[in-house]
């Protein structure tokens, strides 16, 4: 598949997961977050597993690629997902939306520890950028306690889901990326089910009370932006890098900011657009797409015409 198509896909899925975090805020009012979750993830898994069952590319892991889809289940599926619904729960979509813009840059750090893709001295300026647009949308002028717990609830989901990506790289090499994905989601959907279950018992009952708006967001979460989403952008790594990959995901906090102010009503703040900005910024420095441009644009200009 072609650079340009695989890059159209990822715009999709970030638009996906944009639209996620307000539907997860959503979700959550009306059933407990971790036991929506496990139930969503789990409804997820069973459509990758059927996308794939017709696709013809199914198919048993080995035990070394088990391994992979273990740790993966732990970091993509249930630290992630399980952080991110409680988040949600004591913070708005909007810093949520923010936080999770900071993946494209902890993407780049990871990749240069577990990797060996080491950043340029642009790349950790990025880094710097990025943790300055946090402090900026979130803690800067935020009040209450709950507020900034949540914040850092998201911020232990983004970066576990950041450290599956280097399992998923390693991994792709022998197993294709969207069977891990259905793998890790069915694994961690049991795991997040038993968390619930310790933490939010007799919350099952409460989807006896859901109105129909409920319903039809929660299997768009998990058809579309869970189960759609995590499969293409997981494809995506194993054709076209983690870290090339990760610089789409400055579109996340952007559709999850816009989406969260129309549905939601949230109202945006000075310091969110300014937060914004700076994470845009760190983005493209972190991730080295802005490296890579002015790359190209030097060769460009010194290359003679023939």
């Amino acid at each position: 598949m072609s650079r340009a198509k695989i890059y159209w896909m990822l715009v999709g899925v970030m638009f996906a997961w944009g639209a996620n975090v307000p539907m997860l805020k959503f979700i959550g009012t009306h059933v407990p977050p971790v036991t929506v979750t496990g139930i969503r993830i789990l409804m997820a898994s069973l459509a990758v597993f059927l996308i794939l069952k017709f696709l013809k590319i199914l198919r048993l892991p080995t035990k070394r690629e088990w391994k992979y889809i273990l740790v993966g289940s732990l970091t993509n599926v249930l630290l992630h997902h399980l952080f991110l619904n409680l988040g949600l729960a004591v913070t708005s979509a909007t810093s949520g939306g923010l936080i999770l813009g900071m993946g494209p840059i902890l993407t780049a750090i990871s990749a240069a520890i577990f990797l060996k893709y080491f950043p340029s001295k642009l790349q950790w300026l990025g880094l710097l950028l990025g943790i300055s647009g946090v402090t900026i949308a979130v803690l800067v002028g935020s009040t209450g306690l709950d507020t900034n717990i949540g914040d850092l609830y998201i911020f232990i989901s983004i970066f576990s889901q950041v450290l599956s990506y280097m399992v998923v790289v390693k991994a792709a090499r022998t197993l294709d990326p969207r069977v891990m994905t259905a793998y890790m989601m069915g694994v961690g959907s049991i795991g997040l089910i038993v968390t619930s279950l310790i933490l939010e018992p007799g919350g099952m009952v409460e989807f006896l009370d859901a109105p129909p708006l409920f319903w039809l967001l929660f299997l768009a979460s998990g058809l579309i932006s869970t189960a759609l989403g995590h499969m293409i952008y997981n494809y995506a790594i194993g054709q076209a890098g983690a870290t090339q990959s990760a610089i789409f995901m400055n579109l996340n906090p952007l559709f999850a900011m816009i989406l969260s102010s129309i549905f939601l009503g949230e109202i945006l703040t000075l310091r969110h657009i300014i937060g914004f900005l700076f994470i845009v910024a760190g983005v493209m420095l972190g991730s080295g797409a802005a490296e890579d441009l002015y790359k190209k644009q030097k060769v460009k200009r010194t290359t003679p015409v023939v």
